[in-house]
C-alpha cells in the first residue's frame, strides 16, 4: 500500500496533469477513481480534516448536481459532506493525500507541497 493516494477523474485535465507530475517525480501512489468508487461520509470528513479546510470548500459549485442536491452558499458542512457522498462529481479534484497532509491540485503543482 502506498503512502500517497490521488483522488482522480481521468476526464479532468487538471487531474491528468497532477497524475503526470507525480509520475515525473517518480512518486509511488494509489489512484482512486472517486466517481466509480465514491467516498463515504466518514472518508469525506477525514479528507476535509486532512486538507484543513471547510467541507464546503471541497465542493464544485458550478456542477448541475450542486443545485440538484439543494446546496447554496449557506450550506452547512454536514450538507456538503452528504451531497459529495451522494454526488461524487461535486468533489473538487484532483486531491492528493500523503504523510505530510493533503492538497487540492488547483493548480496541479500545489500537490508538490506535500511530497
Amino acid at each position: 500500500m502506498s503512502e500517497y493516494t490521488l483522488y482522480h477523474n481521468p476526464r479532468c485535465s487538471k487531474s491528468r496533469q497532477a497524475k503526470a507530475l507525480l509520475d515525473e517525480q517518480g512518486v509511488a501512489y494509489e489512484t482512486r477513481l472517486y466517481l466509480q468508487d465514491p467516498l463515504n461520509t466518514s472518508e469525506l470528513k477525514a479528507l476535509v480534516t486532512k486538507l484543513g479546510i471547510e467541507a464546503t470548500e471541497l465542493l464544485r459549485t458550478k456542477e448541475a448536481e450542486y443545485k440538484e442536491a439543494g446546496l447554496s452558499k449557506n450550506s452547512t458542512a454536514e450538507e456538503a459532506i452528504e451531497a459529495m457522498a451522494n454526488f461524487p462529481k461535486l468533489m473538487e479534484r484532483p486531491v492528493l493525500t500523503g504523510p505530510k497532509g493533503a492538497r487540492i491540485g488547483r493548480p496541479p503543482e500545489a500537490i508538490l507541497d506535500i511530497l
